[in-house]
């Protein structure tokens, strides 16, 4: 089964990591490379990203059959998507072992989510 792990951040969270000696925030980094081949090893890893700025963004809406795009970041968000792990996995549980194993799950919020196939919709 697939599990979408995903990784948000807040301004609290990128205030801490900013405020972190070089030393930490590489071995952050360094942890997230260690889960990627871990994961790979095992055979779990589909894909993990990181995002880009919230201010890259561009958000898509249909209002009154007008299709209008603007520009983020968007200050009624309170965590913003900051990466993602697409994990194949036997069990919910082992996904969110794997979850744990986020170095900003401490600071921030992470989020495991069941990926749905069409055929899960009865097409």
């Amino acid at each position: 089964m697939k599990y979408l792990i995903l990784i948000y951040g807040n301004p609290e969270s990128r205030a801490i990591w900013d405020g972190l000696p070089a030393e930490q925030r590489a071995a952050g980094l360094d942890a997230y490379a260690q889960l990627d081949d871990d994961l790979a090893d095992t055979g779990e890893l589909v894909v993990s990203e990181a995002l880009a700025d919230p201010s890259l963004t561009k958000r898509l809406v249909v209002r009154d059959g007008q299709a209008i795009t603007t520009d983020g970041p968007f200050a009624e968000a309170k965590e913003l998507l900051a990466g993602f792990y697409l994990v194949d996995c036997d069990t919910l549980e082992r996904a969110v072992e794997i979850a744990w194993r986020i170095p900003e799950a401490p600071y921030g919020l992470v989020e495991v989510r069941p990926v749905m196939s069409l055929g899960d919709f009865g097409l």
